[in-house]
């Protein structure tokens, strides 16, 4: 059985790591991603099925990220994590390139665990 594979994009270690965590006990295979740069190696080599994308990140952000994404991969499914509620033109524009939904920090994992539930399914064997 092949695992649906969610890439997790996040500057911040400790919530890759929850992240990676909940996902992977949940039957996922997970990718971890601290930039922009890693992101798309990981997205080109992987195909990921899902990535959970922080807005916030140093070098190119996320909207950028998507942007890239997308031209790789035209049908990858993509949820937003936004530092600050105050990001209304960021949700805006990233809705525009495709993204499913959004989420603010700090997030209530179980929202998004169910979100990822809803736009990827794990199949059974």
């Amino acid at each position: 059985m092949m695992n649906e594979k969610i890439l997790i994009v996040d500057d911040q270690y400790g919530i890759r790591i929850l992240l990676n965590e909940v996902f992977h006990k949940e039957g996922y295979q997970t990718f971890q991603a601290a930039n922009g740069i890693q992101a798309l190696d990981i997205v080109t080599k992987e195909r990921p099925d899902l990535v959970l994308l922080d807005m916030k990140i140093p070098g190119m952000d996320g909207i950028e990220i998507l942007k890239r994404m997308k031209m790789i991969d035209e049908s990858i499914r993509v949820i937003i994590i936004m530092t600050a509620y105050g990001e209304l033109d960021m949700i805006k524009e990233s809705k525009e390139l495709g993204a499913l939904t959004h989420f603010a920090k700090p997030f209530d994992i179980d929202e998004i665990r169910d979100a990822v539930k809803k736009y990827l399914p794990l199949k059974s064997n």
